[in-house]
This record gives C-alpha cells, sequence and structure tokens, in this order.
C-alpha cells in the first residue's frame, strides 16, 4: 500500500503552477499524490505529469469535484454537464500516467433531501444508466472509476458500503470498483472493518482520514481494525490522507471547517504520514 496526499489541504483550486507542492510532498515521504480537478482548463496533464516525475511522486489518483451543474442524477442539461467534465478528466488521466478517478461519481455534492421512493429508483436508473456509459469511455483509456459513499449531510444518494456495493452490481462494469473514506464511515457504518472487508475485492480506494477532518492517527476512530480489514482483503492500493483546515476557505466552506482542526496543516501530513506508516507497518 502506497500512502498519498491529496492537494485539498494546500490549495484550490489545484492548477499547473501548484506542481510547486510536489517537491515538498516528496521530501516528507510521501509516494503519490491525489488531484482534485475542479475544471479541466485549469491544468495542463502532461507538464502535471512531468513535474511529478521529476519530483520522483507518482499521480495516484485524479479526485473528482461535482460541483453545481455535474449531477447525473439531475436534470438532462446536468447529466450532460456531469459527463461532459467527467470524460475530460478521463482523458486528462490517460495523459497523467492512468490514475485512478475517485470520489462521488454520481451526483452534486451537497444535494441532500428526502426522496419519495419512486424518486429514488429513478434516480438510481439514471445514475446506473450515466455511469455504465463514462465506465465504457474510461475503459478504452484503460481509466478505473471508484466511486465514493459520502456521509448523509454531503449526500442523500449513496451513504454506505452496502449502497454502494448495490450501485456497482447494477453498473456491472469491470473498471468501476468502490472509494471507502474512515471519514464518511464512521458517521455513516456499524463497523468500519466489516464494512472494507465486506467490499473486499471491489475496494479500488481508500482514503485515511480523522474524525474531526484532521490528522489520521490524531482522533478518535480505531486504525488498527481498519488496517487489518485492509490486509485481510488484499488490499494493494493507495492510502491517501483527505483532510482539510481554514487555510483554504473555499474548501473549509464546502466542507464545514469552522475551526483550527490542527495548529498547523504541515502537522496533519506529516503526523499523518508518520501515524499511517506505523499502522501499515
Amino acid at each position: 500500500m502506497r500512502i498519498g496526499i491529496n492537494t485539498f489541504l494546500y490549495t484550490s483550486p489545484f492548477t499547473t503552477k501548484s506542481v510547486s507542492l510536489f517537491p515538498k510532498f516528496k521530501k516528507w515521504g510521501f509516494a503519490t499524490v491525489e488531484i482534485p480537478i475542479e475544471a479541466p482548463e485549469h491544468i495542463d496533464p502532461v507538464k502535471v505529469k512531468a513535474a511529478a516525475d521529476k519530483s520522483g511522486l507518482v499521480i495516484g489518483s485524479v479526485c473528482a469535484c461535482m460541483g453545481p451543474g455535474r449531477d447525473f442524477r439531475g436534470s438532462a442539461a446536468e447529466q450532460r454537464t456531469a459527463m461532459k467534465y467527467c470524460k475530460a478528466l478521463v482523458n486528462q488521466a490517460a495523459k497523467m500516467g492512468r490514475p485512478n478517478i475517485i470520489g462521488p461519481l454520481y451526483s452534486v455534492v451537497g444535494k441532500a433531501d428526502a426522496v419519495e421512493p419512486k424518486q429514488q429508483k429513478k434516480e438510481f436508473k439514471l445514475v446506473v444508466k450515466n455511469l455504465k456509459a463514462l465506465a465504457d469511455y474510461a475503459a478504452k483509456k484503460k481509466i478505473k472509476l471508484c466511486i465514493e459513499p459520502l456521509n448523509r449531510f454531503e449526500t442523500d444518494f449513496l451513504n454506505t458500503c452496502d449502497q454502494g456495493l448495490r450501485l456497482l452490481k447494477a453498473v456491472n462494469k469491470k473498471n468501476v470498483k468502490l472509494h471507502l473514506d474512515t471519514f464518511h464511515m464512521n458517521i455513516e457504518e456499524k463497523n468500519q472493518h466489516d464494512a472494507i472487508v465486506k467490499c473486499g475485492k471491489a475496494l479500488g480506494h481508500f482514503h485515511a482520514c480523522g474524525s474531526d477532518r484532521g490528522t489520521p492517527g490524531g482522533d478518535h476512530i480505531d486504525w488498527k481494525p481498519i488496517v487489518r480489514a485492509l490486509k485481510k482483503i488484499g488490499y494493494k492500493g493507495d492510502v491517501v490522507i483527505e483532510s482539510f483546515t481554514t487555510d483554504v476557505k473555499v474548501i473549509a466552506r464546502a466542507a464545514a471547517i469552522w475551526r483550527k482542526i490542527e495548529p498547523h496543516r504541515d502537522d496533519i501530513a506529516v503526523k499523518g504520514l508518520r501515524n499511517l506508516r506505523r499502522f501499515l507497518r
């Protein structure tokens, strides 16, 4: 398992100039970097890949940012916008060494409301139809899609591993996997260890985040059974720190970070990496 870091801890949006962060990440000891692409025009994928190579980092994943208008269960226009955006990510990922595309690849983040069962079925079918099409497009470029359940405050569509596995079964594409995140699981799962074990070989990506979005290992989560579960299923993918701070105002507002979680955001990266190395040894 490689340990990586999501750049949202330091910047939003990530642009080609943001590659200046890469040497620091490598110096600290991270093996991979996860890049959220808020808009395809923000980066030159060839230059970003070259900068990662020069720093000795692997671009392990591209994080889809499902902002307003990007909704596979929304209006026809929103579905088209989401598909255009996600296909652009696939094209860019292909130029950056074929990293996974991860995140809530089904709906705009923040859309959370009580939905009647009949409407739920309709929205589920829409997401399945769109993910099938996106998966076929991604497969041609050898890109894997990893679908992330979020907590109830960020979506009403997909909250648990069980729901995610049901979606994967309906999509039925080999390059579509599940993406689990300890922050969201801490809210939604009865038992994180059991959820990971149930996910099994369907687990394509993993976020290791503190229960308060701070430092993994500096929180109340019991990490031993989580690591035990990852090893039990033979998980070989990346374990990525995705934490947010008040330093990046846009993301802080979106993730409801209203106070300093740690004295300094470098603590999240450096101490988090040290803790995860100890846990994963």
